[in-house]
């Protein structure tokens, strides 16, 4: 490897927040979201990782997605979390994912695409209003999947809206869909599997777990709100890590990068850091108190972030080229979070970690 900049990916760090989840969960199973390459973390090895500390079953959001996973040898159960298109309907049976469905033409073309029981999960929407089948759809999916002898009903699902944040409205969500799931037995349907709880909601509501529950955010050691549960011991993955590669002093006043945005508020030397927003980092990361460490410490970027390179005020404080600078993660007993990148962004940590770039490799510790 020649640029001194990647992404360190701890699996043991996913290990250990996927064991911690699911005994929070149990005795509800625990399914790995692993969509969006593991939230940039790199899906495959994340799902191996996952799946070694016991997690049975895996989720993305694209056909595409899981035949990555399946190319990579991975033969676990993997959940589509939204329905493909209808002549992806093959696809899906040729590499034995379990769809969502909220459509009676995806439900259509999944029946004409297989010739052996499929197992397939429906989707309520009961006020995420993203997708998903309204409860009067859905009774009548019900019907059409129950009468299919090809299609196995195996799951009936929901997703909250605010379950970071609204118990009232989390807990509307809830009795909704247990008041559908409840129709259902009425008739003589039993649905094997309930799942509604995200990481939030594992966290918060024990009472949303029910048969599964689909962790994302968590299992990559991140919060879905800053302080959630703050003694709960998740553990960041994610390290991003780069180099200085040229050092220089200017006076005061000095207005490093793009745009002369920001000056020097005094004598300092400013170091080059070749990471930059092809990579994820934001451009507005500057401008809106962003900072890294190096040798342990906190200093500010100096101006604008650029395309493959970013400055950062080092002020009087020694710095060498080659000196390792931490963009994202721990370096000695200093941290950049995922939430302060987030908090001075106006964010969250999920478009943080996601948008960190495939031009950066990842690097694999155990």
């Amino acid at each position: 490897m020649v640029r001194p900049s990647w992404v360190e990916i701890d699996l043991g760090a996913i290990a250990h927040n996927v064991r911690l989840l699911a005994g929070i969960a149990a005795p509800a199973r625990l399914c790995a979201v692993v969509k969006a390459d593991a939230y940039g973390h790199g899906d495959v090895p994340v799902a191996e990782a996952a799946l070694e500390a016991g997690a049975p079953m895996l989720a993305v959001a694209l056909v595409e997605e899981a035949i990555r996973l399946r190319e990579a040898g991975i033969d676990a159960p993997v959940l589509l979390l939204s329905e493909p298109p209808e002549q992806s309907a093959e696809e899906v049976v040729k590499w034995d994912l379990i769809p969502t469905v909220y459509t009676a033409g995806f439900v259509r073309a999944l029946s004409e695409a297989t010739q052996r029981p499929l197992r397939i999960h429906l989707k309520v929407d009961t006020g995420m209003h993203r997708v998903g089948a309204t409860i009067a759809d859905a009774k009548d999916l019900v019907a059409t999947i129950v009468a299919d002898k090809l299609l196995d009903l195996e799951g009936v699902w929901t997703h909250f809206a605010v379950a970071e944040e609204d118990g009232v409205f989390t807990r509307h969500q809830l009795e909704t869909f247990n008041g559908f799931v409840e129709t259902l037995r009425r008739v003589g349907v039993e649905v094997p599997v309930r799942h509604a709880a995200n990481t939030a909601a594992t966290l918060l509501y024990p009472e949303a777990r029910l048969d599964l529950v689909r962790v994302g955010i968590g299992i990559y050691g991140q919060r879905p709100a800053p302080g959630m549960v703050p003694d709960l011991d998740l553990r960041p993955a994610m390290r991003v890590v780069s180099h200085v590669s040229m050092v220089r002093r200017h006076p005061a006043g000095t207005r490093p990068s793009y745009g002369r945005r920001k000056a020097l508020p005094g004598d300092a030397t400013v170091a080059t850091v070749p990471v930059g927003y092809a990579d994820g980092l934001p451009r507005a990361l500057g401008a809106h108190g962003g900072d890294v460490l190096i040798r342990g410490r906190r200093h500010p970027l100096a101006g604008t972030v650029t395309m493959d390179q970013v400055m950062v005020d080092v002020g009087d404080d020694p710095v060498e080229v080659g000196d390792e600078v931490v963009l994202l993660g721990s370096q000695g007993i200093e941290e950049v979070t995922a939430d302060q990148w987030a908090e001075h962004l106006d964010t969250i940590s999920y478009e943080v970690v996601c948008q960190i770039g495939p031009r950066l490799p990842r690097r694999y510790v155990p």
